[in-house]
């Protein structure tokens, strides 16, 4: 496909020639889209595949895509990729492994990214076998993922905002509408990735979205030097609602080969970030709780001298609104590891609810046990189903829940996917979001190679394609 540098589309943009040659103009009406006025609006470049979203599971997307022979754009709106890893600074990946260690259910670009990080030092393990979760220096991630995009030959705009779709004369997805420092422009392409963590493109077009009665709230994560996690939790309980701390869960890591340490353990409640106001509220919100456990310290921390290091660019967010697919992943799923034939992921991370009407977060394990635990108490610890011989090891993603009911050329991949709340409770986590997203991309490259729409490529050449790619398909 003809792709136009941005050097010269710039060049032509303040030369006043735009329109001209290469550069078509779109007249764009309110009677074509409900979004925007009459304009003209230049067309910047044409793919075969355009990704909406620069996370780690956006670009795993457009580096599968991009290995496979399309031509690829990926589009994002902060100055980096990586998405809550890098942008929000929450630096665990959890276990590639089933929940027994026996047996390696993940690999990848997951596994690919952990090596090259580890050729860096930039990488520890939990324990010496490698089985368990991985901390990140998520900070050489960043420049990680700029050399996977670059070295894929895959088109990136950072600082970059999807504004609105683009429709042809029939209706048809033609294009997104996006705004950068360049002005405003449309990129052109025959199938779309999905993967802005709260379906913007969906919702745009007029897909079927549902939010969930209790939404998964959001956490702002910092950076920390000279911290000291047993103390902070003992004053948590003692003095955190003089200043206002609200209960819920704490937990942090190391950032390999620093002295700084991150930590999550603010939480912001009654909030849904895929809309404006509330994500405004939740940014500020966020940095209000760690003001507020920094006095805390200052206050009543004993030969506890804490600095502030850094602050991520955006909320941690966990969950916003779904996208209606083909199927929805459904509780009994995944509590009991059902097995799909179009399964395109497996999970073994716990189900981990973090609540809304109450402090504290409750993990469910495969196993029937569950634990409910908040800073400074001991856990509460039962069951949430009999005792059973056997017991799943894993969960599955199938690829029907990444696929909208109306599109032809749109697949989705992230944290808005079809799934039931318990479900997603487990599945939302990041090493199961990269495996949906290198599952997305080949499924728009298949559906581009064989002139399909999305939802008429055989779940069987996706998944041949995906172990061909190093993934792990059971």
């Amino acid at each position: 496909m003809k792709k136009v540098s941005r050097r010269r589309f710039i060049n032509n943009l303040i030369g006043g020639t735009i329109g001209v040659g290469t550069f078509p103009l779109l007249s764009f009406s309110s009677k074509d889209n409900k979004y925007a006025k009459k304009k003209n609006i230049p067309v910047i470049g044409e793919f075969d595949i355009c990704v909406l979203g620069g996370s780690c599971t956006g670009v795993f997307a457009a580096v599968r895509a991009a290995r496979l022979g399309a031509s690829v754009v990926i589009v994002e709106k902060q100055n980096a990729f990586g998405g809550v890893a890098t942008n929000g600074l929450v630096n665990i990946w959890h276990s590639l492994y089933n929940t027994e260690k026996n047996k390696q259910i993940i690999a990848g670009l997951t596994y690919e990214i952990i090596e090259r990080l580890a050729h860096r030092e930039a990488v520890t393990y939990d324990r010496e076998d490698k089985k368990s979760h991985f901390t990140l220096n998520t900070q050489e991630l960043k420049i990680d993922l700029d050399e996977l995009i670059i070295e894929s030959g895959i088109t990136p705009y950072l600082h970059t905002l999807f504004s609105e779709p683009f429709n042809d004369s029939k209706g048809q997805l033609e294009g997104v509408i996006i705004d950068n420092k360049s002005g405003r422009g449309v990129i052109k392409a025959k199938y779309f990735i999905d993967a802005t963590g709260d379906g913007d493109l969906c919702e745009r077009m007029g897909m079927v979205t549902y939010i969930h009665d209790h939404i998964q709230p959001p956490s702002t994560a910092a950076y920390f030097e000279g911290w000291n996690s047993g103390q902070f939790n003992s004053l948590l309980k003692e003095h955190g609602k003089e200043f206002n701390i609200p209960e819920g869960f704490v937990w942090g890591a190391q950032l390999p080969g620093t002295n700084s340490y991150m930590l999550s353990g603010t939480r912001v409640y009654n909030v849904n970030c895929a809309f404006a106001d509330d994500l405004t509220k939740a940014e500020i919100e966020g940095r209000r709780q760690i003001r507020a456990f920094l006095d805390m310290i200052r206050k009543y921390g004993q030969n506890f001298k804490v600095g502030l290091s850094g602050l991520p660019s955006y909320i941690g967010i966990r969950e916003t609104r779904h996208i209606k697919c083909l199927y929805q992943v459904n509780d009994k799923d995944t509590m009991f590891g059902e097995r799909f034939k179009d399964a395109i992921a497996n999970g073994s991370y716990v189900l981990d609810l973090h609540h809304q009407d109450k402090p504290g977060i409750t993990f469910r394990y495969l196993d029937g046990t569950e634990s409910y635990s908040r800073p400074g108490y001991p856990a509460v610890v039962g069951r949430w189903r009999e005792a059973t011989e056997i017991n799943p090891t894993f969960y599955q993603v199938p690829l029907r829940s990444l696929i909208p009911e109306k599109s032809n050329n749109v697949i989705i991949a992230g944290r808005m996917l079809d799934a039931s709340p318990v479900s997603f409770s487990g599945i939302r986590v990041m090493v199961n979001m990269n495996q949906l997203g290198e599952a997305a991309g080949v499924t728009a490259y298949l559906a581009l190679n064989q002139n399909k729409k999305i939802k008429d490529v055989d779940y069987n050449d996706v998944r041949k394609e995906l172990e061909k790619g190093g993934s792990i398909i059971i």
